[in-house]
């Protein structure tokens, strides 16, 4: 594999959450071991959600990625589309509330669930 597949959670021209891939590309490392250019991040913060989680409609506030360390995560826009994250999975969040505009939680951002039987651990890293 000479790419990895950046899951893109982001606000739209329309205000409103959508899902979008994109690739990046891998040119560093050997054959064996290939890697990205370096990233740049601001932190990281480790949360442990329980069975039953649940968020209201929100935005990201820093853009950031999201691993899946334990459990599933469920993401859910307003249109009703949802996907859903488990073990080893990632997503880079960056949806945000568009400049100038007042969060509207019938319009702006995501809502974020535990589900299944194991609770959801997630490493979240600032970009």
């Amino acid at each position: 594999m000479t790419e990895f597949v950046k899951t893109v959670l982001f606000t739209d021209h329309d205000g409103r959450a959508r899902f979008r891939d994109e690739v990046l590309a891998l040119p560093e490392g050997t054959p064996q071991s290939r890697l990205s250019a370096l990233q740049p991040s601001a932190g990281y913060q480790l949360r442990h959600s329980p069975v039953g989680f649940r968020s209201q409609f929100h935005c990201t506030v820093t853009t950031q990625w999201v691993f899946i360390l334990q459990g599933q995560m469920e993401i859910g826009l307003q249109g009703g589309e949802s996907r859903v994250f488990g073990p080893g999975a990632h997503f880079y969040s960056a949806d945000q509330v568009p400049q100038g505009a007042t969060f509207d939680p019938q319009v702006h951002g995501h809502w974020s669930r535990q589900v299944g039987p194991d609770p959801l651990v997630t490493l979240f890293v600032r970009a």
